[in-house]
């Protein structure tokens, strides 16, 4: 089935994304449904290959400060690289969408924070949703890729797969749990969904905390800077990670991390 493919559900309910539930879920990645009262609603967005075990950690420190925080797992992610071939940016920024139209409808502030792949479905958010995102929170948003990448296009008619890019952690011990092989159709949709988000970057007016590994080997710096330039916001707040790799929430900036973006939505939250 190609990616985007419309196809009923277990429960005969069509979906706009390719339903992945034939494969089991990992324990670990299991989202986090929103619940509580908090009026500051925040959206947290994994990374690719990733899931939202990556962001559990930040998330609820950020609901034990008051806010309700949602984690949706995005299609194709937390079961096999097989069911992340069959998905597309389509289908991730629709999850993505969804979760935040949810949080919406019960917070009268919503907040959006993305790791890599999550950062630049936040940036996407914000560029549909301009009056309703109140501030992003960036952690080594993903807009560019490294050189080889330019090669996918071609490379993924001959080679399905290729290595993992996860777990760039510097800390000791700790995983991100990716998948252990990355499926090159994916990689080429990714690469489609950086091209949309930057060329609609200057419709991003809301404040942005955007948190950047000083060594990171996954993405390269052009994507923050190009997200420091091209952004239309009033405010733009860049924060160097000088201890962390690209999985930074993970690392040993992630209590930096933490309450710089506590501070962020106390500050604008009551705006």
């Amino acid at each position: 089935m190609r990616a985007g493919t419309r196809r009923p559900g277990p429960d005969g309910r069509v979906c706009s994304y390719p339903y992945d539930g034939g494969m089991q879920v990992h324990e670990f990645a299991e989202p986090i449904v929103p619940e509580g009262p908090g009026a500051v609603g925040v959206l947290f967005l994994h990374g690719f290959t990733a899931s939202p075990w990556t962001l559990r950690e930040w998330a609820k420190r950020t609901a034990a400060a008051g806010h309700r925080v949602s984690v949706p797992r995005l299609p194709g992610h937390g079961t096999a690289w097989r069911e992340l071939e069959v998905t597309d940016g389509r289908d991730w920024y629709a999850a993505a969408e969804r979760a935040f139209l949810d949080l919406r409808a019960v917070c009268p502030v919503v907040f959006v924070a993305g790791l890599s792949l999550g950062g630049a479905l936040a940036l996407r958010l914000a560029e549909h949703h301009p009056d309703e995102v109140r501030g992003l929170i960036l952690v080594n948003p993903a807009l560019h890729g490294n050189p080889e990448l330019a090669l996918v296009p071609l490379a993924k008619h001959l080679v399905r797969t290729t290595s993992t890019i996860g777990s760039s952690i510097n800390k000791p011990d700790v995983t991100e749990h990716a998948y252990p092989r990355t499926p090159l159709r994916a990689v080429h949709a990714m690469l489609r969904l950086w091209g949309d988000v930057r060329a609609r970057l200057d419709l991003v007016y809301c404040p942005v905390l955007l948190f950047r590994s000083a060594v990171d080997r996954v993405v390269p710096g052009t994507s923050a800077d190009t997200v420091v330039k091209q952004v239309s916001s009033d405010e733009v707040v860049e924060v160097v990670l000088h201890r962390s790799d690209h999985v930074a929430p993970l690392d040993h900036d992630a209590e930096l991390i933490i309450g710089g973006t506590l501070d962020f939505v106390a500050r604008h939250g009551a705006s």
